[in-house]
């Protein structure tokens, strides 16, 4: 069946796996997805949604680099919300609810229309290693496929183990096997591993809840969508509810704690921090007699429901108990327990920025196997992977996103320069340059970078272009025209803010902190001006942002300016640190294990001090 040689074999059909193949295919490599089961290609294993905090700016960035992620959200969203709309553009976060089912269909539907991947159904148990290289795959039984590069993408398959109560099950997910064999064979090849732990909470059958003593969470009056291409808008939305736990359902989950793995130390390896389960909540915050649960249906027309908020691998006899006492769910009835699920992982310090392993030529790394959680970081991954791999087998330069490019720049630098012994999981604020990273602009940044690899069309550029002139060019008009004061002070006069006496630029005026972009389109000048030049959302959304915060902006690109230029000063390859006596001893004990590429990734790992970086410029001749 595999007599012929694929140029990438991807091993893994998840959010990772799956962009991975949808990329390294679009541009050019014969493909083959090796999974274990293809009815779960693109499963939303967890939650039923896409984005949230920087998660959604991530998306975005999918996008606007040729991905699937957000065309796929934007055909199975059953509701959408802009979160943070309160703060700065800076913060806006887009997120969709998803149906589950159809989210996965789309995938898989993406994925078969695209010309040059290949399937094939079955555990992969092993590599094939040649002189240092990986040469392809084989299955568990027995089947060599022959490939110039493998992208892994696990998941929380390898060596996988569910936990309910005091009770453990073999598997990767609820009902699925675990995968077994490459954890071994890559710690014989030199690799390090560890483990990891995640979970997941009930779902319930939406009939036997009681909304109505709920609050209803609905979403954006205007949705907007997650893709920059013609994909649709939602017409109707599902709404979401929002519940409370009590001290009562505290008391009844505490019952169960003598038999949780969490607490009886079944469980041994580390959770997201920032998703604990309910027990983990209760332990950790005492004090609180509350937390929020989030009601999300799985989909258009399914009853099924996922309990946000509610992740334990408590006993089910525990689980339903204290779930039949929280407002609303008196009458509940289970589809399933939640679970907590540990599984194998490779510290990612283990591999170049391309998400390549310094170990083994073209074998690559991408999703929870490099110790992350959440779809989107295993997106971004999977299609940075994709690309890379691509790129190395056809001898072209590798495509490696800068911390003020893009928020998958920041995090695979994160993880490959400062590693991770936690499930790591993206937020604004592990960004320094998230004035410049926002939402509205992955396009602008990263359109033409895709287009350059063959992934985006040109369309999708064209489309960019003219956003980005239209744009520019209505800001450029705010600061060319000027307004009256008769015309702009009863606009300021209702905003409580300050009047004008005279003539000013329109620019000026809309800088202000109170004016809004539907202020100035009161203007007859600014609403003709849109009218002539049939400027949509977009152009409106990004020129008010180009005003309002051009200083912010300005300064940010200043200081990546500053900070590109250390990522120019190269260090040698096989650099010896042992012999510059003036590091610390940490520093060059950190250093010679990440081996960083440049000054700037140098400053970057933990336990490395400004002193350590003078001693390298001083040397390096800086």
């Amino acid at each position: 069946m595999f007599a012929e040689e694929y140029d990438i074999i991807v091993v893994g059909g998840g959010h990772a796996g799956a962009e991975a193949a949808a990329a390294a295919a679009n541009m050019g490599s014969k493909t083959l997805l090796v999974t274990m089961n293809l009815q779960n290609i693109g499963q939303m294993s967890c939650n039923p949604a896409m984005g949230g905090i920087a998660k959604g700016q991530i998306v975005r960035e999918i996008d606007a680099l040729g991905g699937y992620s957000g065309i796929v959200t934007d055909k199975s969203a059953i509701q959408f919300k802009m979160l943070n709309k309160s703060k700065g553009p800076a913060m806006w976060s887009p997120r969709a609810q998803n149906d589950r089912m159809r989210f996965a269909e789309e995938w898989r539907l993406a994925l078969e229309g695209t010309p040059k991947v290949d399937f094939y159904q079955e555990m992969v148990n092993g590599l094939l290693v040649r002189d240092g290289r990986v040469i392809g795959v084989k299955t568990s039984l027995g089947i060599e496929i022959k490939s110039k590069a493998v992208v892994l993408t696990n998941g929380t398959f390898l060596n996988g183990l569910i936990h309910i109560g005091d009770r453990q099950l073999g598997g990767g997910r609820a009902g699925e096997k675990a995968s077994t064999g490459i954890t071994e064979q890559l710690v014989d090849l030199g690799f390090e591993s560890g483990r990891m732990k995640t979970g997941t909470p009930p779902r319930v059958d939406g009939r036997s809840l009681n909304y109505a003593v709920m609050i209803p969470q609905p979403g954006d009056e205007i949705p907007e969508k997650f893709s920059y291409l013609d994909t649709p808008v939602l017409k109707a939305q599902r709404e979401c509810h929002m519940t409370h736990t009590s001290r009562l359902v505290h008391d009844l989950l505490r019952e169960g704690f003598d038999r949780s793995p969490m607490f009886n130390g079944r469980i041994k390896s580390i959770g997201p921090r920032y998703c604990p389960s309910i027990e983990d909540k209760i332990n950790r915050f005492a004090d609180k007699d509350s937390h929020q649960l989030f009601v999300e249906p799985e989909g258009w027309n399914t009853v099924e429901v996922y309990v946000n908020g509610f992740s334990t691998s408590l006993p089910e006899d525990i689980q339903f108990k204290a779930l039949r006492s929280v407002k609303g769910f008196e009458n509940v009835k289970f589809f399933r327990p939640g679970y907590a699920i540990e599984y194998d992982y490779f510290p990612p310090t283990q591999l170049k920025h391309t998400l390549e392993t310094k170990l083994v030529d073209n074998l690559y790394f991408a999703g929870q196997i490099n110790g992350t959680t959440g779809y989107e970081e295993a997106a971004s991954q999977g299609l940075m992977a994709g690309i890379n791999a691509h790129q190395k087998i056809y001898g072209l330069d590798p495509f490696i996103l800068q911390r003020d490019e893009a928020y998958i720049g920041v995090l695979i630098d994160d993880l490959i320069t400062k590693g991770t012994e936690e499930p790591y999981r993206m937020f604004t604020s592990r960004a320094e340059y998230r004035t410049l990273l926002r939402q509205d602009n992955a396009d602008l940044r990263l359109t033409p970078k895709s287009f350059e690899l063959g992934l985006a069309k040109e369309n999708r550029l064209r489309r960019m272009e003219e956003k980005e002139r239209k744009s520019n060019a209505f800001v450029s008009f705010f600061k060319k025209t000027s307004v009256l004061p008769e015309d702009i002070n009863p606009i300021l006069e209702g905003l409580n803010s300050s009047l004008v006496k005279q003539s000013d630029k329109m620019f000026k005026v809309f800088s202000r902190p109170k004016v809004s972009m539907n202020d100035m389109l009161q203007l007859e000048s600014v609403m003709n001006y849109v009218e002539e030049n049939s400027l949509g959302r977009e152009v409106l959304e990004q020129a008010e942002i180009q005003v309002k915060y051009a200083g912010y902006i300005e300064k940010e690109k200043n200081n990546a300016d500053k900070l590109q230029r250390l990522e120019n000063v190269k260090i040698p390859d096989n650099f010896d640190y042992s012999k510059l006596k003036s590091l610390s001893f940490e520093a060059r004990e950190k250093l010679a294990a990440i081996r960083p590429v440049t000054i700037a990734q140098a400053a970057r790992v933990s336990g490395v001090n400004p002193s350590d970086i003078s001693v390298l410029l001083v040397f390096l001749g800086r």
